[in-house]
């Protein structure tokens, strides 16, 4: 009963302290870098000519939904003709082909920033 009281106060507890911790040692760091006389441009990240956020999520998210469909498909096909175990066919074709799907996500999403 009394798991409840300490479970979720140390869990935003937890957050807050890495989020404080993230924060100001990046704080800290910059502080240093213009004692010494750095740029301020090496604050910006990433390219200025990189591609936008919600392009890659997009690309991403569809090629991932594309392989988990087409990882039902093949797994039908392998139990219901070859007589495969529905077990095995179903997590291990969808795990292969959303992963085939993510890499080339990757592989495009390097492509579309150059």
């Amino acid at each position: 009963m009394g798991s409840e009281v300490i479970i979720i106060p140390s869990m935003f507890a937890a957050i807050f302290a890495l989020a404080y911790l993230h924060y100001s040692t990046r704080n800290k760091e910059r502080l240093a870098l213009i004692e010494k006389g750095a740029d301020a441009s090496i604050f910006v990240k990433g390219k200025m000519h990189a591609a936008p956020v919600w392009k890659v999520i997009i690309l991403n998210l569809s090629l991932l939904l594309i392989g988990i469909g087409i990882g039902i498909f093949i797994a039908s096909i392998l139990h219901f003709n070859l007589g495969v175990d529905e077990d095995v066919a179903y997590p291990g074709t969808i795990f292969l082909m959303s992963g085939l799907g993510l890499f080339t996500g990757f592989n495009m999403t390097k492509k579309l920033e150059d």
